[in-house]
């Protein structure tokens, strides 16, 4: 709100305390800031600023404040010049004002060239510029027929420039017809599948085994399998394995744009087992495959860890995935399941109470008639012994024996001769000359870093290791 008041100087204190509380919802500005600094200063003249007590002059700080619109750090800056001063007056602009060689219309010829010839370099436009005006007599590039090359960069820069020139164009989708791009949508119903895949990293260039991963979108049911290569040869029959490694049956299959997955041979191989639904991930929804990929965090990277792992393993991993990681992420490790609240608002927020955990035959036995979801020869009595086999306890440390030694069989084939980098025969000089105290031995950190914590703890216990810790602990008492 604007106004434009007058004899404001007449006011006392009281009546300006008055104003300011029966005001105090009303908003003014003043109509220019030069009228802003004008009104201030006639103020500060009118009620004698300088003898007013510290309450008064509050009051009239925050009526100032009240009637030009002004911040109050700015008004007790004014107030300081004019204590000063004696004068509120606006400073003169201190900022420099260049001339200005080229102008809009300049920088609009130089965008029209850029398009015509699409861009190209600063010396191959800036001869255009000049032939327009020395060749063809254009004038309207006198200006333009002395610029640098380097200024022409410059110009492309400016927000002139980009306003007539710089276009955006997305990222294209890719033309694959195989799968419908959208987000899945299960109704509770369990059998929609999420997959990804992992890779184990490279080794003196030789690519590590791949990881797939498969995760029920309703319950959590999570299947791991490991292959050599993602081409089909590899994928096929390890992806159909998995496949009949979960109790129901497959109704959907998602993915996201991966050539791996976007094929014919897997198409036929869904057909074959009657999926109904080959979805994938859609562009910029990053949330659509987001429940895999959390899983390969959680749990594959958790208990493999990131070390490169030769892909001659991948059938040892496959049946170490089949034997004992599978059944025992199905029936023995719990995992949260959200419970979702709507506040007043619409907000919807997830909620992970302790009741909520559960294991994944324990989720899956939670929900409606769910036997009618098993597939054909799989019954609950079948699953409820495999459950009640092992305690989690026990089954997690067989789990855990099993995958340590997979990871050490691995691990011995990094090293040099198939020996590990700090126990193969050529360590064992750099070994003797640190028990003499003439070197330092070569440090397994690097190497035990790509394991899992337990692995770490065995290998610090064997002797290789406490020979290196032997080694240093004598060349420090030397």
């Amino acid at each position: 709100m604007i106004v434009h008041m007058k004899n404001l100087e007449r006011l006392s204190t009281a009546e300006l305390k008055s104003f300011l509380a029966n005001q105090e919802a009303v908003h003014y500005a003043a109509a220019e800031k030069q009228g802003a600094y004008s009104v201030i200063e006639s103020m500060l003249k009118a009620q004698h600023y300088r003898r007013l007590k510290k309450g008064q002059k509050g009051i009239v700080r925050r009526f100032l404040v009240k009637i030009t619109g002004l911040s109050r750090a700015q008004i007790t800056r004014l107030i300081q010049r004019f204590l000063t001063t004696r004068r509120v007056v606006r400073k003169p602009a201190r900022q420099p004002s260049f001339h200005t060689r080229y102008t809009p219309a300049g920088i609009a010829l130089l965008a029209d060239i850029d398009e015509a010839h699409q861009e190209l370099s600063g010396p191959a436009v800036r001869r255009l510029l000049q032939r327009e005006f020395q060749v063809y007599g254009n004038p309207e590039f006198a200006r333009l027929n002395g610029i640098s090359a380097s200024h022409i960069y410059n110009l492309r820069k400016s927000q002139t420039y980009g306003k007539i020139r710089v276009r955006f164009e997305h990222t294209q989708a890719r033309p694959v017809s195989i799968g419908e791009r959208r987000q899945p949508n299960p109704l509770g119903r369990p059998g929609y599948l999420r997959v990804d895949t992992v890779h184990q990293g490279h080794h003196d260039d030789q690519p590590g085994v791949y990881h797939i991963n498969a995760v029920d979108t309703v319950t959590q049911w999570q299947v791991v399998g490991c292959v050599k290569t993602i081409c089909e040869r590899d994928l096929i029959p390890v992806l159909e394995a998995m496949l009949h490694q979960f109790p129901f049956r497959i109704l959907g299959f998602h993915c996201d744009n991966g050539a791996e997955f976007l094929n014919h041979n897997v198409v036929k191989l869904l057909n074959k087992l009657l999926v109904e639904e080959f979805t994938k991930s859609r562009a910029y929804r990053s949330t659509d495959n987001a429940l895999v990929e959390g899983k390969n965090g959680a749990v594959v990277r958790k208990h493999i860890g990131y070390g490169a792992i030769g892909a001659e393993h991948a059938e040892a991993f496959q049946k170490f995935y089949t034997a004992q990681f599978n059944p025992y992420l199905t029936f023995h490790r719990p995992c949260g399941f959200a419970t979702i609240r709507t506040d007043r608002r619409g907000k919807r927020k997830r909620v992970y109470r302790h009741q909520d955990y559960r294991t994944l035959y324990e989720k899956l036995a939670t929900l409606k008639r769910w036997t009618q979801y098993l597939k054909e020869g799989v019954t609950q009595q079948h699953l409820q012994q495999q459950a009640q086999k092992q305690t989690d306890t026990q089954a997690a440390r067989a789990m855990q024996k099993a995958k340590l030694a997979l990871l050490a069989r691995c691990r011995r084939k990094l090293g040099v001769s198939g020996d590990s980098p700090f126990t193969g025969p050529a360590a064992r000089p750099a070994h003797e000359a640190c028990r003499q105290g003439r070197g330092r031995a070569p440090t397994p950190r690097r190497w035990q870093r790509s394991l899992p914590a337990q692995a770490r703890r065995i290998c610090a216990e064997s002797s290789a290791c406490r020979s290196i810790s032997d080694g240093r602990s004598a060349r420090r008492t030397s």
